[in-house]
């Protein structure tokens, strides 16, 4: 007969009555509760506790995320919350109790890497929980079978199913949200979070899109567009800056959809937030689909020029031959994406034009090719993301005659080949740019900074710079990247309105409470005896009570 343990829950609502605070009611509970430890029974340091039961909470978490920055910022969110909650989130996958793994469902190598994932843990009898659009799109597969899932709608429950996980249960949330029939964005973005990267910010605008491309696994996961209200997401970048972020990414299957669902657009959306933006802090669009910008052309000018956007847009097309958007279904030709890529160079001089190019499709004939080719050798992209096709199960497109695979590698290399033929920065050396410095190189030998165009300048490993706008003059340049040498006696410029939180601080939570709450809450759980079982859980529901899930 099988334990408790080993019981599979088809969703969490099965544990749930309906005496149990509404998640409405725990947001307003958790300002009247402070958990505290009980002092005379606190464990000496560094001594762990001893039970023979499971105690939520008192892990370490392992998060790992594949793909956009979309799913990064849901990695954030669920790492946030996490941490709230009182787990611990530890970098290093070895000294994790649990790994959650965030997947992604673009292409087969990222589906390959996250399989993989799930299979070293088991090896190494770690308790795994999946979420992101690979268990959204088929939850059913074999490999997920009895795994815990959180679906792309329910990272604001991540805290729930880890607990479960870690008690033995298997549990899986993929419903939609749902407000008056409407399908809503996705979790709340007022959720705590960890960035990566306390300097920038990352933003979902809206989920799910409007098209229906034919080699599209994304759109099983995400569904329709669903867009969040200006009001939510101008508050998101306030509190932001208000939390030392110096620069921030909006994000989306695509920014250029935003608001068709709720009656706006993305213009309404952008000028209310550069009136958010403070003077050296600088916003980032993601990726647009061609047709969803032709309309807003000369609105998009006007913001791309403004100081404190990058004069950067990420438009993909895929492909250069018509008869293969058709096949694509991409809803757009080759002149459209011509058109906004002329207009916006003419209209904005130095502009960063970034886009995708998917070499094989199937039904791509040398002739089709050949039009990409020149696409690239005219316009000469600076930032080029060329992928292989690689057919996504129950997709259109994996049931069209494909190209054989060698022909696929072979048009990739000669892509490839074309696109690294040309130096776009050499020009540049000798040029005073102003940039703002928000990472660490991928060598760690330097600082990355980006320019108005969002063109990687590489500078001194210097702390004083970290997080700053300061004057550089280019001395070198490479394929991807210029490096710069700071101006002598120019000012430095702190953008932030605020110190940045510190790495792994969680954002969302009282400033002076974010470092040491997790902490007193842990010592607060570690002190409950075992023999207290009514106090355990009071504890717990204390926790619930914290409102973040």
């Amino acid at each position: 007969m099988p334990s408790a343990c080993d019981s599979l829950l088809d969703d969490i609502e099965d544990m749930v009555t309906s005496h149990d605070p509404t998640p409405h009611e725990r947001q307003f509970a958790r300002r009247n509760i402070v958990p505290r430890p009980r002092k005379h029974q606190l464990q000496p340091a560094g001594e762990e506790l001893q039970t023979d039961s499971v105690i939520p909470g008192t892990q370490k978490i392992w998060v790992r995320t594949w793909g956009c920055s979309h799913n990064s910022s849901d990695g954030e969110y669920m790492a946030g919350q996490l941490a709230a909650s009182g787990y611990k989130i530890t970098e290093n996958p070895s000294d994790a109790d649990l790994w959650l793994l965030n997947s992604c469902t673009v292409k087969n190598p990222a589906e390959d890497h996250f399989r993989n994932s799930i299979k070293k843990a088991q090896e190494q009898n770690k308790k795994v929980v999946v979420a992101g659009c690979v268990p959204q799109a088929q939850p059913r597969t074999e490999y997920l079978k009895d795994l815990s899932i959180i679906g792309v709608q329910q990272i604001d429950r991540v805290v729930e199913v880890v607990d479960e996980a870690i008690k033995g249960h298997s549990v899986r949330l993929l419903g939609q949200k749902k407000e008056k029939g409407k399908r809503l964005g996705g979790a709340r973005l007022d959720l705590p979070k960890i960035r990566k990267n306390p300097l920038i910010e990352i933003i979902s605008i809206n989920t799910g899109c409007l098209n229906a491309c034919t080699y599209c696994k994304t759109k099983h996961a995400r569904g329709d567009l669903a867009s969040y209200p200006i009001e939510e997401l101008v508050e998101r970048a306030r509190q932001s800056f208000q939390e030392g972020v110096c620069e921030i990414w909006l994000t989306s299957e695509d920014t250029g959809a935003y608001g068709r669902d709720i009656g706006t657009d993305l213009p309404s959306l952008l000028w209310e937030l550069v009136k958010e933006i403070p003077e050296g802090a600088m916003l980032r669009l993601g990726m647009t689909n061609p047709p969803y910008i032709l309309e807003h052309l000369e609105e998009m000018v006007r913001i791309l020029q403004h100081p404190r956007v990058y004069a950067f847009l990420h438009v993909p097309v895929q492909s250069a031959s018509d008869s293969v958007l058709m096949d694509m279904k991409r809803e757009y030709c080759c002149a459209d994406f011509r058109r906004v890529t002329d207009f916006l160079q003419e209209r904005v001089p130095g502009i960063t034009i970034a886009t995708d190019i998917i070499c094989g499709f199937p039904g791509e004939t040398d002739e089709d090719f050949e039009q990409t080719m020149e696409l690239v050798r005219q316009y000469r992209f600076p930032s080029l993301f060329i992928n292989q096709f690689y057919p996504r199960p129950g997709t259109p497109a994996a049931k069209m005659e494909q190209v054989p695979a060698h022909m696929k590698k072979q048009r990739t290399k000669e892509l490839s080949a074309l696109f690294h033929s040309y130096k776009p920065y050499d020009h540049k050396i000798g040029e005073r740019q102003r940039v703002l410095v928000t990472e660490d190189s991928f060598d760690s030998q330097y600082y990355v900074a980006h320019n108005k165009f969002y063109e990687q300048v590489l500078v001194p490993k210097k702390p004083e710079l970290k997080g700053k706008m300061v004057e550089v003059d280019i001395y070198e340049a490479g394929k991807h990247y210029m490096k710069g040498r700071p101006v002598e006696d120019a000012q430095v410029f702190t953008p932030s309105i605020a110190q940045p939180l510190q790495k792994g601080q969680v954002s969302g939570l009282p400033q002076s409470d974010s470092l040491n709450t997790s902490r007193s809450w842990r010592r607060g759980r570690s002190v409950v005896p075992r023999a207290c079982d009514g106090q355990l859980t009071a504890a717990r529901e204390s926790l619930r009570l914290k409102g973040w899930t």
